[in-house]
This record gives structure tokens, sequence and C-alpha cells, in this order.
């Protein structure tokens, strides 16, 4: 999982997927890093590191079909397809593969991508589309994800029957020391399946006497000597085969099949006195495992070999009253998980409330029907349809929040509604308040006007209002003055106005050409206000004009909206129903053949019993003596 998680971060961070960080410094396989340029995109990558791919999954599809992301189109649809990767969605991520893993990328990515998804495939039991993905890795992988891509096609290929191709890929085994011993065992299967037994003694005898500390190894182990054992018993060597089996651990998984397996090679060398040590040891035990099961009825058995018909009888009693409540209580059982409650109490005991290719099934709730599905739960099949029922449960609470979340939508749509009925008054007279066709009149005389004063030099047009009334007062004096005697005094007036107006005329034509450029500035800044108010007018008009009509449409939407919710919420159901009653009819169908073999050792255990009672109420006649 951890690998995953790694190869998808480096695909939101340089737009492919890769490794971790660590491993991208020392791969020659890596992608340049990609700054983050667009806001929703960083937003999905919030949520991603997070390791919330659903959600991030959602945003994404949503930023996309918003053409929020221009800056990271080819990263962000790659990134598309490791999110659906994660979640499960083999057959989407792989499209998108096929599609982007080309030139654009280094092989070393390219060769991670097709391996994290022939994994899913392989999960999911699409063992030839497994084994395609696989072959299109170019070369080699880094470390043990090479080992575990060639253990990869070696089970692959044990699971199509293909023993020989199986062969062929692990002999000559090179790889890491912890995968050696995955690859012997295999190897070792795969020649026993092929009747090659001399040839897999090598393989399995070497897994089997191996020294380990490791938990994992040691039930390995096991399981290649218990191999061993059970080949050599099928092949009527039981001399051969209790070597193997009596090196199985007695506390280990393993054990009651080696047990039983051990009883059955003594008896079948005719010692039934060995054969009930370890046959007695199985009788003390969960009666749950098949092994203890058949060992209810080897214990009489051996027991009758023995001629000693009281405690065979007592035994296949025993056997007889064991099978019956075992049979209640499978019975019981079944009706539980028909009626739904096992599955119910499993997604209850989901609290991560997200959904993804990494969960899986760990501890069981605590119902009677639990105890007897412990090696159904362990098989691939049975966790993947538990997974796809458990997503399925997911998708429908998100789909109840969202359709729970309309309500706000149609809240808002109202209030929206209500907030431009209240604000069009408002609006309307605020229109009528503003003449833009005399505003633009006033702009075209101020124009003209300034043409004018450049036109002829009028320094006093660009006066400032002080100056162009001490202008008129001087203009005013001079009239005056006019009209005055002809004296010394009127002249020395004269002459004292006419100073002043030259004084003051220089002024006006000193700052005339500023001004006139500080008028040309201002007028521009009028047209650009202009323009700026026409705009405006002209998007506040349309906003009124057209806000009804996309309160509308948006309620039409969220209306359209709701109808895809229910519809999908329908689906939902249905699928989880059909899933529902596909895990039940697996689990049933399991519980139901634990009850045909009890039904069976009960048949024969009472079988057995009656023999043995008919022979001790109708004894045989002595042989009359020979004359």
């Amino acid at each position: 999982m951890r690998r995953l998680r790694s190869i998808l971060a480096a695909c939101a961070c340089c737009g492919a997927l890769c490794v971790a960080a660590t491993a991208l410094a020392q791969d020659k396989g890596t992608l340049r890093p990609v700054r983050v340029r667009d806001l929703s995109y960083g937003e999905v990558l919030f949520y991603f590191y997070q390791d919330d791919y659903f959600t991030a999954l959602t945003r994404l599809l949503a930023a996309e079909d918003l053409k929020r992301i221009p800056h990271h189109e080819a990263d962000a649809e790659l990134l598309r397809g490791g999110l659906y990767l994660s979640l499960g969605n083999h057959n989407e991520a792989g499209a998108i593969f096929e599609r982007l893993l080309k030139d654009q990328v280094s092989r070393g990515v390219r060769n991670r991508a097709w391996y994290y998804l022939a994994k899913i495939w392989y999960q999911r039991g699409y063992y030839d589309k497994a084994e395609a993905t696989l072959h299109r890795i170019i070369g080699s992988l880094p470390g043990e994800m090479d080992a575990d891509r060639r253990m990869l096609m070696a089970q692959i290929l044990l699971r199509e029957e293909r023993y020989d191709d199986a062969i062929a890929e692990l002999n000559g085994w090179r790889g890491p020391a912890d995968w050696t011993a995955y690859a012997e065992f295999n190897l070792g299967v795969a020649l026993v399946r092929k009747g090659r037994l001399p040839d897999a003694v090598h393989w399995l005898d070497a897994v089997g006497t191996m020294e380990t500390d490791r938990e994992e190894l040691k039930s390995l182990k096991d399981k290649a000597n218990l191999a061993l054992g059970f080949a050599y018993l099928q092949a009527n060597q039981p001399a051969q085969a209790k070597p193997y089996l009596e090196r199985v651990r007695l506390d280990g998984p393993h054990s009651n099949k080696a047990l039983l397996a051990v009883g059955w090679a003594d008896a079948a060398e005719g010692d039934y006195r060995a054969a009930l040590v370890p046959w007695t040891e199985l009788h003390g035990r969960n009666l749950l495992d098949a092994a203890v099961q058949e060992a209810y009825l080897a214990v009489p058995y051996a027991f009758g070999k023995l001629n000693a018909n009281k405690q065979a009888a007592d035994n296949y009693t025993t056997a007889i009253g064991s099978y019956d409540a075992e049979v209640a209580r499978l019975d019981e059982s079944i009706e539980a998980i028909r009626a739904g409650r096992l599955l119910d109490a499993i997604v209850e005991r989901d609290t991560t409330g997200r959904l993804g290719w990494f969960w899986q099934l760990r501890t069981l709730p605590d119902a009677p029907e639990s105890r007897y599905l412990y090696h159904l739960l362990a098989t691939n099949d049975f966790q993947e349809g538990l997974k796809n029922y458990r997503d399925l449960n997911f998708l429908g609470r998100v789909l109840g929040n969202w359709d729970a979340s309309m309500s706000a939508f149609d809240d808002m749509i109202d209030t929206r509604r209500v907030a431009f009925e209240k604000r069009l008054p408002e609006v309307d007279a605020s229109l009528a308040r503003f003449d833009l066709e005399r505003l633009e009149r006033t702009r075209v005389d101020l124009e003209s006007r300034l043409g004018t004063i450049d036109s002829t030099k009028d320094f006093v047009g660009l006066a400032t209002a002080h100056e162009q009334d001490e202008w008129r007062r001087i203009s005013r004096i001079e009239d005056a003055l006019t009209a005055a005697p002809q004296d010394d005094a009127s002249d020395e007036m004269r002459e004292k106005a006419r100073l002043i107006r030259g004084v003051l005329l220089w002024q006006l034509s000193d700052a005339y050409k500023a001004r006139l450029w500080g008028e040309r500035r201002s007028l521009h800044d009028l047209d650009a206000a202009l323009k700026e108010a026409q705009k405006r007018w002209v998007l506040v008009e349309r906003a009124r004009k057209e806000s009804p009509a996309r309160t509308v449409e948006f309620a039409a939407r969220v209306d359209a909206m709701k109808l895809r919710i229910a519809a999908l919420q329908t689906r939902l159901t249905v699928m989880a129903a059909r899933q529902n009653h596909y895990l039940q009819y697996v689990a049933v169908a399991e519980l139901g053949q634990q009850e045909e073999r009890l039904a069976t050792y009960r048949i024969q255990a009472r079988y057995e019993l009656a023999t043995i009672l008919d022979r001790a109420a109708n004894p045989e006649p002595a042989a009359a003596p020979t004359p």
C-alpha cells in the first residue's frame, strides 16, 4: 500500500506515476517537478495528500469540467488515472494509462504504472488482463518490485493451471533473499501438480528446512512440509510422507491438517495405535476445522481396527452428537446471513468513511455466524466482493448527503430571487438619475471650448477663477479710466493699469501650455470615465434583464441534479442489493458445504455405530473345532 500511495503522490506532483521521493532521487526513470499554477489543482492535491481519494477525484472532475486547470491538463488526467487506480476502478485507470503512458513519461514510470495496474487486475480475478499488463513492462523494475512482478506472473500461471509456464518462469530464480523461499515453494507446487514429485522434493524440502525467525516464513515452511507430505500420501508412500508431516509445528495454522495426515500415514502402514496419537490430539480441537471433523470419525475407526468396539461406539456417539450440534449452529448462522445481519455488522464496523483499493476486512463482527467464515473471508474473491459492497454503501451515503444538500441550493435560489426583486427598484432609480447622453453632450461642449481656446490662444480662457476675477477688475478699471480727464493723475493711473494688465497677461501666458495639457488630460480621463460608465450601464442593464433567466436556469440545473441523484440512488440500491445477495449466496454456499460435509460424516458415524451395535447384538458363532 505504501508503494502505491507513493506512486500516486508522484503522479500529483509531477504529472505522472512514480515512487516516493527518496526512490526518485536514485532512479533514472523519474519526472521533473512541476509547480502548481492553478488554484483548483492545488485544492485537488490538498485532499489527495490526506488520502481522501474520492473527494480529490470529484474535485478534479469538477475542475476539468469547468476548465479551471488550464496549466495542468495532462498532469490532471494522469492523476485522474492514479486516483481511479487507488479506488479500484481498473477499467478507467487502464484506459487513461493506455492513452497517456507513452513517450511523454520515462520507461521507469510507465513500468510502475503497468505493474500496479496488473496487481489490481490480479486481485479482481482478471488473470488474462493481469498477464497482458505485466507483458507491457519493458526491462526490469527496481529492487523488490521486480521480484514481486515475477512472482505475480508465476501466481497468474498457477491460477490458470499453466504449470509448465510457471515452472519456466520460476526456474533459475534470481531475486532478493526474502522472495527466494516463495519462488522455491511455488516452483515445488507447480512440479507436484505436473506429477514430477522427485523434482519437487528438492525445492519444497529446501523451504521446509530453512532457518528463520519470521512468523510469515515459518508458516511457509509448514506449507512446504505439508505439501510434500500430502504429495507422498497421494503417491501411496506413507513412510516417506511422515518425516515431512512431523516437521509441521503443532501450534501453527497448518497443524490440524498435518496431524490428520500423520494419522492416515500411520494407518496406511497398519499402525492404528500410532495413528490414535495425532487423531486424539485433533479430537480436542475446534470442530470448525475440517481436519478436526474428520478426526472425530478417524478415532473410532482406529479403535474399530484395534477391536476396541466399546471405545469405538462411544466415540461414534460423541461424533454424532457433536455433528448434530454443529449442524444446528450452522442452520442458525445461515439464517442470520440470509437476513443480512452479517454484512450489516461488517459495514457498521468500518469507521474509515473512505473507499479505496487499500481497504481490507481484518476483523470480524462478534456474531455466531462469523466463526464459520474465517476461511471464506480470507479468500481474495470474497474480500473483493465485500470491498465492492462497502464501496456501494459509501457511495450511497455520499449521494444521500448530496441529496440533502440540494435543499441548500433551493434556499440559495429563493434568496437570489428575493434579493433581485428587492434591489430592482433601487437599481431602476439609480439608472434613472444618470443621463449618459447629457454627459456626453457636456463632454463634447467642453472639447469644443478647449479647441477654441487653443486656436485663439485665449490665455484668459484657461485662467483660474481668481485670475479671471482679477482680469475682469482690471478691465473695469481701464474702462473707467477711459472716461477720466486727461491730466497727470489720470495718466499715472492708466499707466499703472496697463502694467498690471501686462503682468497678469504674462502670468497667464506663462501657465497657458501647462494648463492646456492638463485640461486635455482631464478631458482624456473624462472620456475613460464615460466609457466605464457606459460599460457599467450596459452590464447593469444586461444583469437586470438576464438575472431572472439565470436564476431560472440555475433552478433547472438543480432540479436536473436532483433527478440524477435520485436515479443514481435507485441504481446503487439495486446494485447493493445484488452484491449483498451475491455475498450472501457465497457465504451460505460455504456454510452449506460445511453442513453437507458434517451430514456425510454424521451418516458415516451412524452407519459405523449401527454396524458395531449389530455385531455386538448378533455375535458370530464360534467356529466348530476341526475333528
